[in-house]
């Protein structure tokens, strides 16, 4: 296997496509500046207020203080904000997303609004609440204070996590997909920037605005065929059957093929095929090259004679890099491989996976594990060190600056 066949060529994570994760750095507060009372309108749908231990999370952009910027999503157009419920004083995580913004895919946004509010499991992430305000649809839920898994390599494991939090993280996530496929819905987007962890360790599954229900007009269909719109930012972590996009289609097994790709990300700080243009990675995957996870077992198979500059590349050179230094257990190295068969039906179910030696063993909780496995990150709980963000106010006053009075008051 050619060594520019996989991602894991390089010895640290590349730059991520995504915003820097907030680095923890200390600031100064700002003034006390509440939002504006908002205006609620009967555009998309605004859910109900949810609860959570007795906390009700209203609706309304006036309750809630905004702080800085700790993420994007929805292809740039969504701002997530670290906010604090006024009322409470608890910290949450606002995505505010202008329905200006060009190219929006509206039905996205209402699939996964649909099924956040339909869908109730520990391991995915919930929606508070949905509610329009300035021409944003704000989307109130809990804060994931240690960010999401990209977050986490991007900063602070370039060169991949542990093998036991991989385990506990992917046993959570499965334990998402089994509920997700026990209802006929494909995920689609499974990867380490969708895998998101609280200040407690609790994992989450997100990126539903991409999951496809395989039930279809009361009827559940064994195969499906829709092809996600906007999902060039998902290519790599795509099976082979969905990019192929015939008329075999492809059912929730294409989500094990994900699980497979995120476990290479998360065990080598990157993904398989991260190093090629999107063209070849497609043709690679279609041809049935099957990646692997990189450690000192596997350092033979990225082996080539010759790299694309004519220069001879010998193992002491690749074993020379940080990834090619690890090794990991067998029964990690058989789950990737499992997950990665180029033939579905092949490939385990998630139901299967959860009693994978390299799972099935693991007698704690992740939320007794999982924080002091990340040391020495600390996740995001002090908003009192954080700088506001008041564009929300800025937009009302910019707003209210061009309303002209044509009548005078009357007293």
């Amino acid at each position: 296997m050619s060594f520019l066949h996989c991602g894991c060529s390089k010895g640290r994570v590349s730059e991520s496509d995504g915003p820097r994760p907030y680095d923890r750095s200390t600031y100064t507060a700002l003034p006390n500046d509440r939002a504006e009372t908002p205006v609620k309108t009967d555009g998309m749908s605004s859910s109900e207020s949810n609860s959570i231990a007795g906390l009700e999370f209203e609706p309304a952009a006036a309750c809630y203080e905004l702080y800085t910027t700790i993420g994007k999503g929805h292809n740039e157009a969504a701002n997530i904000n670290l906010a604090k419920h006024l009322t409470s004083g608890q910290l949450v995580a606002i995505k505010r997303i202008c329905l200006e913004t060009p190219g929006l895919d509206y039905n996205t946004l209402q699939n996964e609004i649909v099924l956040c509010q339909t869908l109730h499991h520990s391991k995915i992430i919930p929606h508070y609440c949905n509610f329009m305000y300035c021409q944003e649809l704000w989307t109130v839920m809990p804060l994931m204070a240690f960010g999401s898994c990209r977050d986490l390599i991007h900063a602070y494991f370039s060169t991949g996590l542990s093998e036991q939090t991989i385990a506990y993280i992917l046993r959570d996530i499965l334990q998402a997909l089994e509920y997700l496929h026990n209802r006929g819905i494909i995920h689609r987007s499974v990867k380490a920037a969708h895998i998101l962890i609280g200040a407690n360790g609790k994992v989450c599954l997100s990126g539903l605005q991409y999951a496809y229900s395989m039930i279809q007009g009361g009827k559940r269909y064994k195969t499906v065929h829709s092809y996600p719109d906007n999902a060039i930012q998902c290519l790599q972590w795509f099976s082979p059957e969905i990019l192929k996009q015939n008329l075999a289609g492809y059912d929730t097994k294409s989500d094990i093929y994900s699980i497979g790709i995120t476990a290479c990300e998360l065990g080598n700080g990157q993904t398989p095929f991260s190093d090629m243009p999107a063209t070849q990675m497609l043709l690679e995957k279609l041809n049935g090259t099957k990646p692997i996870l990189a450690d000192s077992t596997t350092v033979a198979d990225f082996i080539v004679e010759d790299d694309i500059n004519g220069q001879t590349v010998n193992e002491e050179t690749k074993a020379e890099t940080a990834i090619f230094q690890r090794t990991f257990s067998q029964h990690f190295h058989n789950f990737v491989a499992l997950c990665l068969e180029k033939d579905p039906n092949l490939r385990p179910t998630a139901t299967a996976l959860l009693g994978h030696p390299f799972l099935k063993n693991l007698r704690k909780k992740t939320t007794d594990v999982l924080p002091g496995l990340l040391h020495p990150v600390t996740p995001l709980t002090d908003a009192s060190r954080l700088p506001k963000d008041n564009s929300v106010t800025e937009q009302l006053t910019d707003q209210m600056s061009s309303v002209t009075m044509e009548d005078d008051w009357l007293f």
